[in-house]
Protein backbone atom coordinates (compact mmCIF):
# COMPACT_ATOMS: atom_id res chain seq x y z
CA UNK A 1 0.00 0.00 0.00
CA UNK A 2 1.32 3.39 -0.76
CA UNK A 3 1.34 5.99 1.05
CA UNK A 4 -0.85 8.33 -0.73
CA UNK A 5 -3.58 5.77 -0.32
CA UNK A 6 -3.10 5.52 3.67
CA UNK A 7 -3.59 9.58 3.59
CA UNK A 8 -6.57 8.99 1.63
CA UNK A 9 -7.59 6.33 3.80
CA UNK A 10 -7.44 8.36 6.84
CA UNK A 11 -8.71 11.37 5.43
CA UNK A 12 -11.69 8.97 4.38
CA UNK A 13 -12.22 7.83 8.36
CA UNK A 14 -11.74 11.62 9.42
CA UNK A 15 -8.66 10.32 11.41
CA UNK A 16 -6.97 13.32 10.54
CA UNK A 17 -7.28 16.40 8.77
CA UNK A 18 -6.19 17.68 5.50
CA UNK A 19 -3.94 19.71 7.23
CA UNK A 20 -2.02 17.31 9.40
CA UNK A 21 -1.74 15.61 6.43
CA UNK A 22 -0.10 18.42 4.47
CA UNK A 23 2.28 18.83 7.59
CA UNK A 24 3.36 15.14 7.40
CA UNK A 25 4.44 15.25 3.48
CA UNK A 26 6.07 18.34 4.12
CA UNK A 27 8.71 16.71 6.69
CA UNK A 28 8.81 14.00 4.11
CA UNK A 29 9.49 16.56 1.58
CA UNK A 30 12.08 18.17 3.76
CA UNK A 31 13.83 14.80 4.32
CA UNK A 32 12.26 12.92 6.84
CA UNK A 33 13.06 9.22 5.85
CA UNK A 34 10.09 8.04 8.03
CA UNK A 35 6.48 6.73 6.49
CA UNK A 36 3.81 8.96 6.80
CA UNK A 37 2.23 6.94 9.38
CA UNK A 38 5.00 6.76 11.89
CA UNK A 39 5.24 10.72 11.26
CA UNK A 40 1.39 10.93 12.04
CA UNK A 41 1.88 8.79 15.45
CA UNK A 42 4.71 10.70 16.00
CA UNK A 43 3.11 14.31 15.44
CA UNK A 44 0.30 12.75 17.35
CA UNK A 45 -2.49 13.13 14.95
CA UNK A 46 -3.24 9.38 14.77
CA UNK A 47 -2.28 6.36 17.21
CA UNK A 48 -1.20 2.94 16.61
CA UNK A 49 -5.28 1.80 17.32
CA UNK A 50 -6.63 4.28 14.54
CA UNK A 51 -4.08 3.35 11.92
CA UNK A 52 -4.66 -0.45 13.05
CA UNK A 53 -8.75 -0.08 12.62
CA UNK A 54 -8.36 1.99 9.16
CA UNK A 55 -5.99 -1.14 8.05
CA UNK A 56 -8.53 -3.77 8.76
CA UNK A 57 -11.59 -2.11 7.75
CA UNK A 58 -10.09 -1.47 4.56
CA UNK A 59 -8.92 -5.13 3.94
CA UNK A 60 -5.25 -4.62 4.40
CA UNK A 61 -4.88 -6.41 7.15
CA UNK A 62 -1.91 -8.00 5.55
CA UNK A 63 -0.02 -4.47 5.48
CA UNK A 64 -0.34 -3.57 9.49
CA UNK A 65 3.09 -4.29 10.26
CA UNK A 66 4.93 -2.70 7.68
CA UNK A 67 2.47 0.70 8.06
CA UNK A 68 2.94 0.62 12.19
CA UNK A 69 6.21 2.44 13.36
CA UNK A 70 9.36 0.63 13.65
CA UNK A 71 10.54 1.93 17.41
CA UNK A 72 6.92 0.77 18.66
CA UNK A 73 7.12 -2.83 19.83
CA UNK A 74 3.80 -5.03 18.65
CA UNK A 75 2.68 -8.45 19.41
CA UNK A 76 2.34 -11.34 16.78
CA UNK A 77 -0.50 -10.00 15.04
CA UNK A 78 -3.55 -12.63 15.50
CA UNK A 79 -5.91 -13.64 12.12
CA UNK A 80 -9.52 -13.52 13.34
CA UNK A 81 -10.94 -14.23 10.00
CA UNK A 82 -13.76 -16.97 10.23
CA UNK A 83 -12.47 -19.28 8.61
CA UNK A 84 -9.05 -19.48 10.93
CA UNK A 85 -12.00 -18.82 13.96
CA UNK A 86 -14.16 -21.62 13.05
CA UNK A 87 -10.92 -24.24 12.42
CA UNK A 88 -9.96 -23.60 16.29
CA UNK A 89 -10.71 -26.83 18.50
CA UNK A 90 -12.63 -26.38 21.71
CA UNK A 91 -10.69 -26.93 24.75
CA UNK A 92 -11.10 -26.76 28.71
CA UNK A 93 -8.57 -25.93 30.64
CA UNK A 94 -8.29 -27.46 34.65
CA UNK A 95 -9.24 -24.36 36.30
CA UNK A 96 -13.03 -24.16 33.71
CA UNK A 97 -13.93 -27.62 34.38
CA UNK A 98 -13.62 -27.21 38.17
CA UNK A 99 -15.52 -24.17 38.05
CA UNK A 100 -18.71 -25.68 35.69
CA UNK A 101 -18.52 -29.09 38.44
CA UNK A 102 -18.52 -26.50 40.95
CA UNK A 103 -21.67 -24.69 39.51
CA UNK A 104 -23.75 -27.73 38.69
CA UNK A 105 -23.27 -29.53 42.21
CA UNK A 106 -24.19 -25.91 43.58
CA UNK A 107 -27.59 -26.15 41.25
CA UNK A 108 -28.32 -29.78 42.23
CA UNK A 109 -27.62 -29.08 45.59
CA UNK A 110 -30.22 -26.25 45.81
CA UNK A 111 -32.51 -28.14 43.93
CA UNK A 112 -32.56 -30.75 46.49
CA UNK A 113 -32.75 -28.00 49.41
CA UNK A 114 -36.08 -26.66 47.52
CA UNK A 115 -37.32 -30.37 47.43
CA UNK A 116 -36.60 -30.63 51.04
CA UNK A 117 -38.47 -26.96 52.25
CA UNK A 118 -41.48 -28.64 49.94
CA UNK A 119 -41.76 -31.53 51.80
CA UNK A 120 -41.74 -29.88 54.86
CA UNK A 121 -44.19 -27.15 53.98
CA UNK A 122 -46.51 -30.35 52.92
CA UNK A 123 -45.83 -32.12 57.06
CA UNK A 124 -47.05 -29.06 58.67
CA UNK A 125 -49.82 -29.24 60.95
CA UNK A 126 -53.48 -27.97 58.85
CA UNK A 127 -54.47 -24.84 60.38
CA UNK A 128 -58.66 -25.15 61.08
CA UNK A 129 -59.21 -21.28 61.63
CA UNK A 130 -56.61 -19.19 60.68
CA UNK A 131 -58.89 -16.24 60.44
CA UNK A 132 -59.19 -16.60 64.49
CA UNK A 133 -55.62 -16.86 65.11
CA UNK A 134 -54.83 -13.58 63.37
CA UNK A 135 -57.56 -11.23 64.10
CA UNK A 136 -58.46 -12.52 68.04
CA UNK A 137 -60.15 -9.07 68.85
CA UNK A 138 -62.67 -9.79 65.96
CA UNK A 139 -66.14 -12.18 65.99
CA UNK A 140 -66.14 -14.73 63.56
CA UNK A 141 -67.70 -14.33 60.69
CA UNK A 142 -66.47 -10.80 60.28
CA UNK A 143 -66.23 -9.10 57.15
CA UNK A 144 -63.54 -6.97 56.51
CA UNK A 145 -65.33 -3.96 53.89
CA UNK A 146 -64.89 -3.84 50.25
CA UNK A 147 -62.64 -1.59 48.82
CA UNK A 148 -65.95 0.74 47.70
CA UNK A 149 -67.45 0.74 51.44
CA UNK A 150 -63.70 2.14 52.83
CA UNK A 151 -63.93 5.02 50.36
CA UNK A 152 -67.17 6.28 51.18
CA UNK A 153 -66.69 5.61 54.90
CA UNK A 154 -63.09 8.17 54.43
CA UNK A 155 -63.22 9.89 51.34
CA UNK A 156 -66.70 10.21 49.94
CA UNK A 157 -67.61 13.09 52.32
CA UNK A 158 -65.04 15.13 51.86
CA UNK A 159 -66.67 16.49 48.79
CA UNK A 160 -69.17 17.87 51.01
CA UNK A 161 -67.14 18.95 53.88
CA UNK A 162 -65.39 20.82 51.24
CA UNK A 163 -68.35 22.77 49.75
CA UNK A 164 -69.38 23.66 53.44
CA UNK A 165 -66.11 25.15 54.20
CA UNK A 166 -65.95 27.47 51.21
CA UNK A 167 -69.36 28.31 51.82
CA UNK A 168 -68.65 29.27 55.24
CA UNK A 169 -65.89 31.59 54.24
CA UNK A 170 -67.49 33.38 51.43
CA UNK A 171 -70.05 34.35 54.43
CA UNK A 172 -67.16 35.60 56.45
CA UNK A 173 -65.72 37.06 53.69
CA UNK A 174 -69.33 39.11 53.32
CA UNK A 175 -69.40 39.64 56.92
CA UNK A 176 -65.71 41.03 57.19
CA UNK A 177 -66.82 43.63 54.18
CA UNK A 178 -70.23 44.93 56.52
CA UNK A 179 -67.65 45.00 59.70
CA UNK A 180 -65.30 47.23 57.49
CA UNK A 181 -68.10 49.21 56.09
CA UNK A 182 -69.79 50.12 59.43
CA UNK A 183 -66.07 50.78 60.95
CA UNK A 184 -65.42 53.41 58.01
CA UNK A 185 -68.95 54.87 58.75
CA UNK A 186 -68.62 54.88 62.58
CA UNK A 187 -65.29 56.78 61.57
CA UNK A 188 -66.55 58.81 59.33
CA UNK A 189 -69.69 59.58 61.49
CA UNK A 190 -67.15 60.26 64.81
CA UNK A 191 -64.81 62.78 62.21
CA UNK A 192 -68.20 64.56 61.53
CA UNK A 193 -68.85 65.31 65.11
Amino acid sequence: MNESKLGQLLLDADVITKRQLAQAVQKQVAGDKRKIGEILIDMEYLTIVDLTDIMLNNGHADKIEEMIPSSVETAEIVDISEDVVMKTKFSLDVKTMIAAVMGIASLVGMWYALQADIQEAKELPKIGNIYSQEYPSKPEGYNWPRSYEQYKDNVEGLQDEMDDAYEMLEEMGDLIKELRKEISSLEKRKRDK
